[in-house]
């Protein structure tokens, strides 16, 4: 058992935990990084990365189905499910081997097991129930992450009722799913099997699919995915899960009325829990609600010297939120001048569906409850050449100003390539800027970011190619 000090300790290597003990690094602190399963955690692993390496499998595989469009002649086409797999595999484990070296390289210090609070400016590492190593650090950072959320009796068992882990590595090529809940990972995992031909049923229990996005965008994604053939439930509840030898028969209700449909599989997506449990926070003054840590923001929790970063300490839950937290309380503790807190209407959200979905900022019905007099643009994909072009005529930018400054308060976009074209708009809320600085920017043409400048003339009368 070894003893070591350092300037900072984070408990957990995901996308928050290795960010902020990188930048701890670049800023001459002796830095340490305990995790105790894989470097990259969650979203590198199970979630962000292997996710889209499995969808852009699916779209090459909706792309050759759909050759002929193109004038391209194709034969049978057919997949391996398993090499799919493989492949999302590997993508994953090249990226975790390379966490490994930026740790090397930036010289934090890794501690491989489950760490946790033992004292004030205390961790205890331990290993298969044994321990390792105690650690001593003035500043503690949690990063643990999340988990999916389990419904009392809809609870997943790996083989029939699946979490997003069986999900991304399935044994078999289910030819019917249900997915229960339509956020972003609900979505995803529909549309991926939906492109590579499984009957594709979604259940979303309030009355609209895409529930953090702009209502006219959610509609316009319900509309894409009926047209593509999913069934969509919404206002539904999931009452029961019936588990057959191999298959399960969900019991639908809405309006007193109840439904069953029977599917080879089920996916549960409703949610997610902040991993809390074990991490020595019972005798502190964390203070923890609804499973997430109550944070200031500069991520402080309410005992000195321990701060939470990441899904850990709520909303939004995103790869990109935990990072930026990670760097932003890295850099109060080490002092560094001109720190801003996180601004989390200047967070993009994305969707990696087919269509994409992204969006920044205030939707049209919360700039309106915020008592904002707005103009609103739109530009749709059949008004611009290269999304004709590349036979991607679906889709819409929406652009939302305030109408007294110009600011721009929010854009919402569905269609080929948006999560690539969000930034431009983020990078717009960031630097404050206005109609006036759209409108004056020069887009390249012809690329399907024209259609954010479109959108920005749109909403003061000014469009041009519509």
């Amino acid at each position: 058992m070894t003893e070591n000090n350092f300037d900072v300790v984070i408990i957990g290597g995901g996308p928050g935990g290795y960010v902020a003990a990188i930048r701890a690094a670049q800023l001459g602190l002796k830095t340490a990084l305990v995790e105790r399963e894989h470097l990259g955690g969650i979203c590198l692993n199970w979630g962000c990365i292997p996710t889209k390496a499995l969808l852009r499998s699916a779209e090459v595989h909706h792309l050759v189905t759909h050759a002929e469009q193109f004038g391209i002649s194709v034969g049978k086409v057919s997949f391996d499910l398993a090499k799919v797999v493989k492949r999302s595999r590997d993508v994953a484990s090249q990226l975790s081997s390379g966490i490994k070296h930026l740790m090397k390289k930036n010289k934090v210090t890794v501690f491989d097991g489950h760490g946790k609070l033992a004292g004030k400016g205390k961790i205890v590492v331990e290993k298969d129930g044994k321990k390792l190593s105690d650690i001593n650090s003035k500043n503690i950072i949690l990063a643990t992450g999340a988990r999916a959320r389990a419904l009392p009796g809809l609870e997943a068992d790996g083989k029939l009722v699946w979490t997003y882990k069986e999900a991304m590595t399935p044994d078999m090529m289910p030819k019917s799913l249900l997915v229960v809940g339509t956020g972003a990972i609900g979505i995803e995992f529909a549309s991926f099997y939906k492109n590579l031909g499984a009957d594709v049923t979604i259940v979303e229990v309030i009355d609209r699919i895409l529930p953090v996005e702009d209502e006219e965008i959610s509609k316009l994604a319900h509309k894409q995915f009926e047209k593509q053939g999913m069934k969509i439930h919404t206002s539904t509840n999931v009452k029961e899960l019936k588990k057959g030898k191999d298959n399960v028969t969900v019991v639908l209700e809405k309006d007193g009325k109840t439904e069953e449909v029977t599917v080879d599989r089920v996916i549960l997506a409703v949610g997610i829990v902040g991993n809390t449990e074990n991490l020595g926070l019972e005798n502190t003054k964390v203070k923890v609600e609804k499973t997430h840590v109550v944070i200031d923001k500069w991520c402080a929790t309410g005992e000195p010297g321990v701060y939470a970063i990441g899904d850990l300490a709520g909303a939004p839950w995103l790869a990109h939120k935990a990072s930026h937290e990670g760097v932003i309380c890295v850099e109060k503790i080490a002092g560094v001048k001109d720190v801003h807190p996180l601004n989390t209407k200047n967070i993009p959200g994305c969707t990696y569906c087919m269509p994409q979905i992204a969006s920044v900022g205030l939707t049209e019905k919360a700039a309106k409850d915020a008592g904002y007099k707005i103009k609103v643009g739109r530009f749709p994909f059949m008004g611009n050449g290269k999304a004709i072009a590349l036979g991607e005529p679906e889709g819409l930018v929406k652009t939302i100003f305030d109408e007294k400054t110009g600011e721009l308060l929010g854009a919402h976009m569905i269609g080929a390539e948006v999560t690539e074209m969000i930034q431009g708009y983020v990078v717009a809320r960031s630097m404050e800027g206005t109609e006036a600085d759209l409108m004056h920017t020069v887009f390249p043409h012809p690329t399907l970011s024209e259609m954010m400048h479109e959108s920005a003339l749109d909403a003061f009368g000014r469009v041009i190619h519509m």
